[in-house]
């Protein structure tokens, strides 16, 4: 059971027409008693009145995963350094009936991670759940050509921008001794891509998993829990280069056992479950959501 239903037992029973009992808590939750059995699994999975913040939250994977927190109860906060993009994500979560807030947040910004994390505690609505997806690639540029600029670029939003969250949202859910983040790496930091040169990219990525560990070992005892997933070619405009060239998108195809790319939504399920009490045991973890690309 999660931990809102701890005092669901002292409630009023009713005694329905099926094998089962209602019982009705004190805060109003409903407990469906299925042959005198309180439902467990499910409720693992439902992120009810938690506060989450998912960076680059406006599009693509991040949206995905702001849905998917939004559909299991989660209260969901969009940050993304673009308000345009912010502002598209937030009317498109509204379309499906989902209200989420936004905040503009550039992630390469230290100073500015800690003022919207400590901003949000000190109004009562503390990060439980954080989800740091903003990302670049910049890809097909092969490392001798690569500028400072290029290279520092990308380790700054990738890497550097993946810790500064870590350590203004961590502190918070140190301090209530509770909290759940999930990275987004890459196969890429696990694997060489090929046909594209991306050195920056795969090096960024697999410092984050490394993070991921570090933070996971560092937390574990203090009610920290920190995973990454780890997806491989998805349908987003991070990869929409690929379409144009159809050698390279031929061998995509080829070094994946399954022959396709992922979907967003493929990727925000896995988010899901491990910031959910489903995935109460995990921590440190890449998750590979890759196809099978990383078998072969």
């Amino acid at each position: 059971m999660t931990r809102r239903w701890s005092n669901a037992l002292s409630a009023q029973k009713v005694e329905a027409r099926i094998a089962c009992t209602v019982i009705v808590s004190s805060d109003n939750l409903v407990v469906l008693l299925l042959n005198g059995n309180i439902p467990m699994y499910m409720e693992k999975f439902k992120l009810t009145d938690r506060h989450a913040l998912v960076t680059g939250g406006g599009r693509g994977i991040g949206l995905a995963c702001v849905e998917a927190l939004a559909e299991a109860g989660a209260k969901v906060l969009i940050a993304d350094f673009d308000m345009k993009v912010a502002e598209e994500g937030q009317a498109g979560m509204k379309a499906k009936g989902h209200a989420v807030d936004i905040v503009r947040m550039d992630v390469t910004k230290p100073d500015e991670v800690t003022k919207v994390a400590d901003e949000l505690a000190a109004t009562g609505r503390p990060i439980e759940i954080l989800i740091n997806n903003a990302g670049i690639a910049r890809s097909m540029t092969p490392a001798e050509t690569v500028t400072d600029e290029h290279w520092l670029n990308v380790i700054d939003v990738n890497l550097n921008g993946t810790f500064w969250c870590c350590r203004a949202f961590g502190r918070h859910m140190l301090a209530m001794k509770a909290g759940s983040i999930v990275n987004i790496g890459s196969m890429s930091g696990i694997i060489a891509n090929k046909p594209q040169e991306q050195s920056y990219y795969n090096a960024s990525k697999a410092a984050v998993h490394h993070l991921t560990k570090s933070l996971a070992a560092e937390w574990a005892l203090r009610g920290v829990r920190v995973n990454a997933v780890a997806p491989t070619y998805i349908n987003t405009p991070l990869t929409s280069f690929a379409k144009q060239d159809k050698e390279m998108y031929q061998t995509w195809m080829d070094m994946t056992p399954m022959g396709r790319m992922g979907e967003v939504d493929e990727v925000a399920s896995a988010v899901h479950f491990l910031a959910s009490d489903a995935a109460s045991l995990i921590t440190g973890a890449i998750v590979l959501t890759d196809g099978g690309y990383t078998c072969w």
